[in-house]
């Protein structure tokens, strides 16, 4: 341990490796996106059905992955919990490139989707770990737009690959970057207390606010336990009403500009990147906004209530995006982006919750129990959105599903709000 004094920022460099882990995370999920209407539909014939149905197998595996990874991280720790999920998830990416129809492509999303699921419960697990109540949804909005960098990056790289080296490389190529994330992550992690390049004075400035370890701390949770608590639930109804919107912009916003502006791929990559970069911004900013309420005297409960509150009316507008694109596609865009901005900003805020309430030992574990919600909430809105769709293409009305999908879009956070405020009513942290 460096006796330096100083305040040091070793924790951010730990949050930069959470940041391309999930970016690394939300390029390899994506990919299957940005070609499935230049390759995969000419090539195997599939219909938005078929799309559906492997972002269905993507998401029920993630789901049941989400709950075994939740507790592993928990069980064996943030550093070789991690690694064991981004090699697996890395091999997964790789994988998609074998696949020659349906079948193949389900088996590789369903292997994609149960090792990603160790993504964000590591990260957050680790977050509480390594940062301060007031600082955790401003690290967690950091890492978190990994995602939307991700998805930056996926539109301007795999059409290009796709291009010039065939479709199969642009699995290959983005599968592999998992494998030098790794070095990096087994050099430099470790936890704050056994990491020797951290200074005395960061590590007081992490644990200041963090509850005293007793031997009670090493004792194991039943998992099952965590079902009775209504501030589990209360993660539960958040993540199942909002994680199923960000997926429908993930794995559809390609799709809508196609089908509704004729944007082709090469022609995909500006406005797709805009709408994350505004995701992006939204991430930080509403991580920075609920430790500004915190650094002004407020309570950690009405810091996140507050802000929460004020990124699900930034997801309202979204209902109009298709009217406003009537005038110009840049209209629907700029509504869209704001939307995402408002769910990323939304999601770092929800995160925090989980570590706030929960101790560390169990945050895994209510992380993967939440995640899960979501993941079924997004295999629900993924089979609404294939059948509506297909419905409405085949009345020569498409643009009507995407108006259904966009007003589920802008209610669902402030439902979620209303319902999570229902099960937490005041500032509290559980100990076990």
């Amino acid at each position: 341990m460096s006796k330096d004094n100083t305040l040091g920022t070793y924790r951010w460099r730990i949050c930069a490796l959470l940041f391309f882990a999930t970016t690394i995370n939300y390029l390899d999920r994506q990919v299957i996106s940005l070609l499935k209407d230049d390759y995969f539909e000419p090539l195997f014939g599939w219909t938005e059905r078929d799309y559906s149905f492997l972002v269905i197998c993507f998401q029920v595996a993630y789901a049941v992955g989400m709950l075994g990874a939740g507790w592993l991280i928990d069980k064996i720790g943030t550093k070789l919990g991690y690694a064991v999920s981004i090699v697996l998830w890395s091999v997964a990416a790789v994988l998609h490139a074998f696949a020659k129809g349906i079948p193949g492509f389900a088996a590789a999303r369903a292997f994609l989707g149960i090792s990603e699921a160790g993504n964000f419960p590591s990260a957050i697990k680790t977050v509480a770990e390594w940062f301060p109540k007031k600082e955790r949804a401003l690290a967690t909005g950091v890492f978190n737009s990994g995602a939307n960098i991700g998805a930056i990056v996926a539109p301007l790289t795999v059409p290009l690959i796709a291009l010039h080296l065939g479709w199969e490389w642009a699995f290959i190529a983005t599968g592999l970057t998992g494998f030098i994330w790794l070095y990096f992550w087994f050099r430099y992690y470790e936890i704050p207390k056994k990491q020797n390049r951290l200074g005395e004075a960061e590590l007081r400035y992490i644990s200041a606010d963090q509850p005293i370890e007793t031997a009670a701390d090493g004792k194991p949770v039943r998992w099952l336990s965590l079902l009775g608590y209504r501030q589990t639930w209360a993660f539960v109804v958040g993540k199942f009403l909002t994680d199923p919107i960000w997926w429908f912009y993930l794995f559809w916003l390609p799709s809508f500009l196609n089908k509704e502006y004729g944007l082709q791929k090469t022609e995909l990559a500006l406005p797709v990147a805009l709408v994350y970069v505004l995701a992006s911004v939204g991430s930080i900013f509403g991580g920075w906004l609920s430790g500004h309420f915190m650094s002004r005297g407020m309570d950690a409960h009405h810091a996140r209530k507050k802000a929460m509150l004020i990124f699900a009316f930034m997801a309202v507008p979204v209902v109009v995006a298709q009217a406003a694109g009537s005038l110009t596609l840049w209209f629907a865009v700029i509504i869209i982006g704001i939307a995402a901005a408002g769910h990323q900003a939304w999601s770092a805020n929800l995160y925090s919750v989980a570590s706030d309430i929960f101790p560390k030992k169990v945050v895994a574990s209510i992380v993967g129990i939440g995640s899960m919600a979501g993941a079924v909430g997004g295999i629900i809105i993924a089979q609404t959105a294939g059948y509506l769709l297909d419905y409405f293409k085949s009345q020569g009305a498409i643009e009507s599903g995407y108006y259904v999908m966009f007003f589920i879009c802008g209610s669902a956070y402030l439902l979620a709000w209303l319902l999570m405020n229902q099960l937490i009513r005041k500032n509290e942290t559980l100990e076990f």
